[in-house]
């Protein structure tokens, strides 16, 4: 339960200290994580980003003030962390539907986000197939992008767009040949969180011991033990629930925590999209 407990007192540091300029890299040191695992672990269990979440508090915290007291609108702008009223008055609106003045006179109905609370449920009534693998250093070759994480800061084409392209293009098709690592299937690898721009490096690989091929890029794996998830289902729900399975359930009850190297997904089945389809998902940890 140590994850869990760490993921509370940085959430708990965020509500405290709410009304300053906090970073990802603060926050994540009350967890004692890195700003990327903390980043992704918080939008696995929450599908928030963390500056989703503060942002809907503070205007959350916000409308409450502005319907309770006589606070001038641009003294609560600038008191909420927006440099211009009308950038507060644009963020408002998206979060609440209506202005700060049509709340103030009863115009509309208010959103309100509430302070957080981690949970996880320990039940194990599905059990989580999976394997302990202790690798040597490996390396996998590839296409990488830059792609948002999701949530309301994102822009721009993300991960399902990208792999339709690279199968478009006969990239995947390139990719299968060259496997010849113990990971099978074309891999999904996240690294490299941006919390500013709230993106990541997202690559579409293969495992591969050789020379990189021409037009393709290469990521090397130091030796490190990995746990190995089975997932099945249709792609992607079956994913994402194993991911939230992973960080809720599993990481919680059992003795590991995420090492710092780039998740993997291998995506195995011929046809992603049965519900009989079987892939992995490869976490290193520590």
């Amino acid at each position: 339960m140590a994850l869990v407990e760490s993921l509370q007192k940085a959430i708990d540091y965020m509500e405290v200290h709410l009304l300053e300029n906090l970073t990802i890299e603060v926050i994540a040191k009350q967890a004692n994580l890195s700003s990327s695992h903390f980043q992704r672990t918080f939008m696995i269990l929450t599908d928030l980003s963390v500056g989703d979440y503060l942002r809907r508090r503070r205007l959350t915290l916000a409308a409450q003030e502005l319907t309770s007291s006589e606070c001038k609108i641009i003294d609560l702008a600038y008191k909420y962390g927006y440099e211009t009223p009308e950038a507060f008055t644009k963020a408002f609106r998206k979060q609440h539907g209506v202005t700060p003045s049509e709340a103030r006179n009863g115009i509309g109905k208010l959103q309100s986000y509430n302070r957080l609370t981690i949970q996880v449920s320990l039940k194990g009534v599905e059990p989580m197939n999976y394997r302990i693998v202790e690798r040597e250093a490996f390396k996998v070759v590839g296409v990488k992008r830059e792609c948002p994480c999701g949530g309301e800061k994102a822009e721009g084409p993300g991960i399902p767009e990208f792999w339709a392209e690279m199968n478009a293009n006969g990239t995947v098709n390139r990719l299968i040949p060259l496997l010849n690592g113990k990971i099978h299937g074309v891999l999904g690898i996240s690294d490299n969180y941006n919390p500013e721009s709230n993106t990541m490096d997202y690559w579409i690989a293969a495992e591969h011991a050789g020379v990189v091929p021409d037009g393709l890029s290469s990521i090397d794996f130091p030796a490190a033990k990995w746990i190995a998830f089975e997932v099945k289902g249709s792609i992607p729900t079956a994913i994402t629930d194993a991911w939230k399975r992973i960080y809720s359930e599993w990481l919680p009850s059992n003795g590991y925590a995420p090492a710092e190297l780039p998740s993997i997904e291998a995506y195995i089945s011929q046809d992603l999209t049965s519900p009989n389809s079987t892939n992995e998902i490869w976490l290193a940890v520590q």
